[in-house]
């Protein structure tokens, strides 16, 4: 059963404190999650100075990859709906120094896109949005012409023997909200239908994906 907004909120204020850590243990099953957090970074293609928005931040594990390509004289907008997430972003750009990070406490759904930014990112989040489509959507319309949006995130892959691994799997990913409901949701599709440009990688039997949109 897909977790409502309220269950996902508890969820991860429970799992905040020992998120980081966590998120790194799916190694041991040889899912790269860092390598696929990097390869969306470097889909955005920013530049120093840019300006990015990420959507569902969490404790901020890609703001060191994002200041490393837009630099002291650029932006970094994290955007997350748990407060105890936010907390642990925070810790994260105080202990760097930071002074170009915002953080906002905001659901993805009503957030609103400030205009003209260079690019917007959602890694491992936006498919326990039931309104993913529509962020997109809005997301797109505050790009810059130019500018990309930037998804990767958890699929079903096409193929039996693939598929034939999910039980195995589906228990892994289930602390983190992940239900087999979601294969419903396919993002990369907003992504296609909304901007003009568009590429996708997929990655660990096709269970996961890098997917990228140009304005």
């Amino acid at each position: 059963m897909v977790l409502g907004k309220t269950q996902l909120i508890d969820l991860y204020r429970r799992r905040a404190p020992r998120y980081d850590w966590s998120a790194q243990l799916y190694y041991l099953i040889g899912f790269r999650e860092w390598a696929y957090r990097k390869e969306a970074v470097r889909a955005l293609r920013l530049q120093p100075g840019d300006t990015v928005v990420e959507i569902g931040c969490g404790t901020g594990l890609n703001f060191p990859l994002l200041h490393d390509e837009v630099g002291d004289t650029g932006r970094i907008i994290g955007v997350d709906m748990t407060d105890a997430m936010l907390a642990g972003a925070r810790k994260r750009v105080e202990a760097r120094g930071w002074q170009n990070v915002e953080l906002i406490e905001a659901e993805a759904a009503s957030f609103a896109f400030p205009e003209g930014k260079d690019g917007i990112l959602s890694t491992f989040a936006l498919t326990l949005v039931p309104e993913y489509d529509d962020v997109i959507r809005r997301g797109t319309e505050a790009l810059r012409n130019g500018g990309r949006w930037v998804v990767a995130d958890l699929k079903l892959p096409a193929g039996g023997w693939k598929k034939a691994l999910l039980p195995i799997l589906l228990p892994l990913f289930r602390p983190f909200g992940v239900t087999l409901d979601l294969a419903e949701r396919h993002p990369w599709e907003s992504l296609h239908e909304h901007l003009g440009q568009f590429g996708m990688e997929e990655h660990y039997f096709g269970f996961t994906y890098v997917a990228w949109g140009e304005k």
